[in-house]
């Protein structure tokens, strides 16, 4: 038996290692939203230090993953892998010397650095060893798996800050990463783009740097101002270098990104659909586990559990998701998948402070459900769209594009949604003192401290009144994010190809040989 069959009979479990290894990014996304509340009471942390929390690890995500996902492609997608896993494993160990909002923010940058080259490191190997109709249900199967990691997150940092401190949460991605590691040493074969070119340096310099900038200014948009100095001057420079990015990409011989990838409707629609969704995803969860915890005045742990139903509504989504193409076209199971999350997220404007657990926990199912109907086909559509030797920086573009407006559905939905808070309190808190009513006014999470400090009669009274005034915002944020999954929904089903047939695939069918088939199929 020739290595490339040893490799094709292991190609599932080849499969198993990378969604291990995604595994715990998902986890370390919803994780640490539930541990928000915690980490705020701990370190005394203002609202932009949570949010700086969340979105540092997106702001070094974003700005590294197309060039470690062009450097993927030259030097090795499993020695990517590795080295990704390796590194978001020691950056979480990090958590134990942590003592300050700001050691965590930087805990956080580096754990950003490690994903950013395990994300297209999976999808970019799981390309190159699956092809056809097998490479659809990989995806899923990657898809679903990975998703484990985002629904359980919740009850998992419920369960450990019930048991153990707030660190606990960073250190149960080490031996995950552990295990991840030694498998994948095993068990993922090593591939590369056989005739990668001169490197882009100067391409990828203008990537990471306008990527980066255009997620700061996001991130610092809801605190500063979305019409202050330093936001528009980063946005302007930010849209002057990936301007200047895309100028040179389309000048020179060996660009980092194709830009032709994006004639084909597959890849740029695919793309678009998968950002969308994850918009609302990120921007509404931010805005949940508040909702939980301090509207509704769930414990940690109790919020995890209402939420975990996520888990099972994602791989379910993402495991039909595959039969439901062969049978519809993908066109038609991302717009189901889009249009579903539309209606669930409008729905919030018919819950109330109090709304019940059970319906909470369906709600969340659905919401799940949906967004496997979206996240596999739309993965697979970009990721079929473009030779397997130049998958990686494929799913980069992919990953990028969605990690940034991820970033903004959290800057976006998050700064509406207090906005909207403050204006609804203020100057309704009056019997509080001066400094406490400040403090209550500026966000749901300094109420609920203000009313700890508070008899029990006027404590009941704050929550009510905070908690009735966050979720009539929260619901007004989420309408916002459906609204655009909505009109997703439509440009779906108008443009993007319910088979995958594209140019660029004809091309390449013609003229490469999948690097792992079957090699009975190959004879």
């Amino acid at each position: 038996m020739t290595i490339d069959s040893v490799q094709y009979a292991r190609r599932w479990k080849t499969l198993g290692v990378l969604s291990l290894s995604l595994f715990i990014i998902g986890l370390d996304n919803t994780i640490l939203n539930v541990a928000l509340p915690t980490l705020q009471d701990e370190f005394d942390a203002s609202p932009s230090k949570l949010q700086w929390m969340v979105d540092s690890y997106l702001l070094v995500f974003a700005g590294l993953l197309l060039v470690f996902g062009t450097l993927g492609d030259r030097f090795g997608r499993k020695l990517a892998l590795h080295a990704g896993v390796s590194i978001f494993g020691l950056a979480s160990l990090g958590a134990v010397v942590a003592d300050s909002a700001n050691e965590v923010i930087a805990v956080r940058a580096a754990m950003g650095v490690g994903a950013a080259l395990i994300m297209p490191a999976t999808l970019s190997i799981i390309a190159n060893v699956f092809s056809g109709e097998e490479r659809g249900k990989a995806i899923a199967i990657w898809a679903a798996l990975a998703a484990v990691g985002i629904g359980l997150g919740p009850l998992a940092g419920g369960l450990l800050l019930e048991w153990f401190g707030w660190s606990s949460v960073f250190l149960v991605n080490v031996p995950v990463a552990a295990v991840a590691l030694l498998l994948g040493i095993r068990y993922v074969p090593e591939s590369r783009d056989p005739r990668p070119g001169s490197f882009d340096l100067l391409g990828a310099a203008l990537s990471a740097a306008g990527f980066s900038i255009l997620v700061y200014a996001i991130i610092e948009a809801p605190e500063r101002g979305w019409t202050s100095g330093l936001v528009l001057g980063s946005l302007a420079v930010s849209v002057a270098l990936l301007g200047f990015f895309l100028w040179w990409e389309g000048r020179i011989k060996d660009p980092m990104l194709n830009l032709g990838f994006f004639r084909s409707a597959r890849f740029s629609v695919g793309t678009a659909s998968v950002s969308v969704a994850f918009f609302a995803l990120l921007g509404g969860i931010f805005a949940l586990t508040q909702y939980l915890q301090f509207a509704h005045g769930y414990s940690a742990i109790k919020a995890g559990a209402v939420m975990s139903p996520i888990a099972l509504g994602l791989m379910m989504g993402a495991g039909s998701s595959s039969k439901a193409v062969h049978r519809l076209g993908t066109a038609r199971v991302v717009a189901a998948g889009l249009t579903g999350l539309a209606l669930l997220l409008a729905l919030t404007t018919f819950w109330e402070r109090s709304t019940g657990a059970l319906a909470l926990a369906a709600w969340f199912f659905g919401l799940a459900l949906a967004m496997g109907w979206v996240m596999a086909p739309a993965t697979e559509a970009v990721i079929g769209a473009v030779p397997a030797a130049k998958s990686g920086v494929a799913s980069a573009t992919n990953t990028v594009a969605r990690m940034v407006s991820g970033a903004l559905g959290v800057a976006v939905i998050g700064s509406l949604v207090s906005s909207l808070y403050s204006n609804d309190v203020e100057g309704s808190l009056g019997a509080l003192p001066p400094q406490a009513q400040a403090v209550a006014e500026d966000s749901i999470g300094g109420a609920n401290a203000i009313a700890t400090q508070l008899p029990p009669e006027a404590a009941s009274g704050l929550l009510a009144a905070t908690g009735d005034a966050f979720t009539q915002a929260m619901s007004f944020g989420l309408l916002l994010a459906a609204a655009f999954a909505a009109t997703a929904a439509v440009i779906v089903l108008r443009f993007l190809p319910a088979r995958e047939h594209t140019a660029i695939e004809a091309e390449t069918s013609t003229s490469t040989v999948h690097p792992l088939a079957d090699p009975r199929e190959a004879a």
